[in-house]
């Protein structure tokens, strides 16, 4: 799709565990031009910057004229935000101490613009998805692990070095299961997709290692144990919510991932659990809703990211109620 000399477009990238997605977006949220690829990690750091590089690069001839406001990266783990540096990432151990963003910059020779890929979740919600309606939300993302993101006044609350939001690692069961972060109790270890296959391992659900689907469809089909399992997740997520609440004060908390289609079976136990323990939500409309952007939230939340700062782009974000 060509774009008129004077049309200001970003482009977004989302840097999954094996695929590479690349996105040419509007600053209303149109899409103009959308590549998939294969990433291979095991050419480390510089043979995925040569991936990301190609890709981008076939997005912006494909797309012809414009002004292109820079590139957003969804990154998985942790980034000093000063230096554009990789500061550790749980999977993609070969990427610490990467100069990640200048070494992108060279190639291209255009603004890039790092950020935690849950972060860039939490964007894209609230600019395209289920938070446009707000300016202050939080994010949790619910996979192999826990993830989060905290969007304040219209943009991503970072911490001083970048690593603000780690949800997953928040504490709900002081005497819970040991983490690979050296805490023990951390909610992502007691309501991740991994910690449901865990526990239903533990109760002797099946002999054999099942996934977080087969405890799901296990629940589905009346299995009282894999419903139990559920209601464990929800409590750990509602004693997580029910502080998040109690400090943000904040008009929405989303939730996504790949556990949501068990909402039903976990939500009761999480909203028993917020109410218990968060004066706030109680005495408040809080809303705590399913994140409705899926997978591509990232996407949309890294291209976002340039649009934000670019003085031509007259970002379209609706105005809060």
């Amino acid at each position: 799709m060509m774009l008129s000399a004077m049309g200001v477009y970003s482009i977004g990238v989302d840097l999954g565990g094996t695929n590479l997605r690349v996105a040419a977006m509007t600053p209303d949220g149109q899409i103009l031009e959308k590549l998939s690829s294969s990433t291979c990690y095991e050419h480390g750091p510089e043979g995925v910057v040569h991936d990301m590089v190609k890709v981008v690069r076939q997005v912006t001839e494909d797309i012809g004229r414009g002004e292109l406001a820079g590139v957003g990266i969804g990154f998985p783990g942790f980034i000093d935000m000063e230096s554009g540096v990789i500061v550790g990432s749980a999977n993609l151990p070969g990427f610490t101490g990467f100069p990640i963003r200048d070494t992108i910059q060279e190639h291209l020779g255009t603004t890039i613009i790092l950020e935690n890929d849950a972060n860039a979740a939490a964007l894209g919600e609230k600019w395209l998805g289920a938070g446009k309606d707000v300016d202050d939300l939080v994010l949790i993302t619910l996979g192999t692990g826990i993830g989060g993101g905290i969007v304040s006044g219209g943009k991503i609350l970072r911490g001083f070095r970048g690593m603000a939001g780690e949800i997953g690692h928040m504490t709900v069961f002081p005497d819970g299961n040991p983490c690979g972060c050296g805490n023990c109790g951390c909610l992502e270890k007691h309501a991740s997709a991994s910690a449901i296959a865990a526990m239903a391992g533990m109760m002797g659900i099946a002999t054999q290692r099942f996934s977080a689907r087969e405890v799901y469809d296990l629940a589905l089909a009346g299995n009282p144990r894999a419903k139990l399992v559920f209601e464990s997740v929800g409590r750990a997520l509602g004693i997580a919510i029910a502080n998040l609440v109690s400090l943000f004060n904040f008009p929405l908390y989303l939730l996504s991932g790949g556990p949501l289609p068990a909402w039903d079976f976990f939500a009761p136990s999480m909203f028993t659990e917020i109410k218990k323990r968060s004066f706030t939500f109680d005495s408040t409309s809080t809303r705590v809703e399913k994140a409705v952007l899926g997978s591509d939230a990232g996407l949309y939340g890294a291209a976002y990211l340039p649009l934000q700062q670019h003085p031509l782009a007259s970002v379209a974000i609706p105005s809060p109620r």
